[in-house]
């Protein structure tokens, strides 16, 4: 009997000396997994999310599908995930909207980025750039700027959704500019940067990894990105801040989370391989040819940008007089 009570322990220490569950006899993961994606399929999250999908994979051994659940600037996607069993088989590619700027934007968010997530790995930064459809007669930010002016109200500009960042680098933008322009909200930045490519709209404040190719081939034309320095994906495009509006920075990001309350074994399984596949030279360049700015991270270093990202949105939020229901 004192041989069977202390097996249970040397087990547990021998999986723990593994970095797995001690919980269980059989290794994480024994079946697929689901990485949900809080945006429509084709847009920036949803590319990303399939690479790292597609390795994670590979590396674990077991099959990762994206599952994407659009809707309410990525509230449904995250809500769900947030309420999903803590087991390490639903992950979420979370980002900036959902997992920062929504918790400043909704008076009655269902979920807390803060506490109801475990952080698994900040992915990269995401610079956004201004594009506009060819037709509008604009060649930089400058005179996009003097135009607006000229013509009040009648320049539309698409995002993934209301209180999204695309929404959130646009409403800065036109604040800072002095400018009106309409926001015309859509279920995911896909269908939007759609919707520009055929003249339904005149501008966007798009991510780099899904504007490259349509400004590559003559459908967008690409104003200035929105970092403060220039970007090695579109080295050519100026600055906001070079070129006309002095001061005037924003971007995005992205990461793996899972449910809060996920072993914390699991967590570091997870983040162990993420940040193993950003390292590696495939997957590393296929990323940085999206546009991601990468940084290595461990899970307490993302929650803590987490906190940080969601007073950051809270203030600026607070100085734009945005509430949403």
């Amino acid at each position: 009997m004192r041989n069977r009570l202390l097996a249970w322990p040397l087990a547990a220490l021998f999986l723990a000396s593994l970095g797995l569950p001690a919980r269980a006899a059989d290794p994480y993961p024994t079946r697929p997994m689901r990485m949900i994606v809080a945006f429509a399929a084709g847009g920036s999250i949803d590319v990303v999310a399939r690479i790292m999908a597609q390795e994670l994979s590979r590396s674990l051994g077991q099959a990762v599908v994206v599952e994407n659940r659009a809707g309410a600037s990525g509230s449904l996607g995250a809500d769900y995930v947030a309420k999903s069993a803590p087991d390490g088989y639903t992950l979420f590619m979370g980002s900036a909207s959902s997992l920062a700027a929504n918790a400043a934007l909704f008076r009655n968010l269902p979920y807390d980025p803060r506490r109801d997530f475990a952080p698994v790995r900040l992915i990269g930064l995401q610079p956004n750039v201004i594009v506009v459809h060819p037709s509008l007669p604009v060649t930089s930010v400058a005179e996009l700027i003097a135009y607006a002016r000229a013509n009040p109200g009648r320049l539309n500009f698409g995002s993934a959704g209301s209180g999204s960042a695309q929404h959130m680098a646009a409403d800065v933008f036109r604040r800072m500019a002095n400018i009106d322009i309409v926001h015309v909200p859509y279920r995911g930045g896909a269908p939007a940067l759609n919707d520009l490519i055929a003249g339904q709209l005149q501008l966007m404040f798009e991510t780099i990894p899904t504007a490259v190719e349509p400004i590559a081939a003559g459908q967008l034309r690409a104003l200035a990105v929105t970092m403060p320095e220039r970007v090695t994906r579109l080295p050519d495009v100026p600055t906001v801040s070079e070129s006309g509006l002095p001061g005037y920075v924003s971007r995005g990001w992205m990461g793996i989370v899972a449910p809060a309350g996920t072993d914390p074994a699991i967590i570091d399984l997870l983040a162990r391989h993420s940040e193993a596949i950003v390292a590696m030279p495939e997957a590393r360049q296929r990323l940085l040819g999206l546009g991601l700015e990468m940084m290595s991270n461990t899970p307490a270093e993302f929650a803590a940008f987490i906190r940080t990202e969601v007073a950051t949105y809270q203030e600026v939020v607070r100085s734009m007089g945005i509430q949403l229901d």
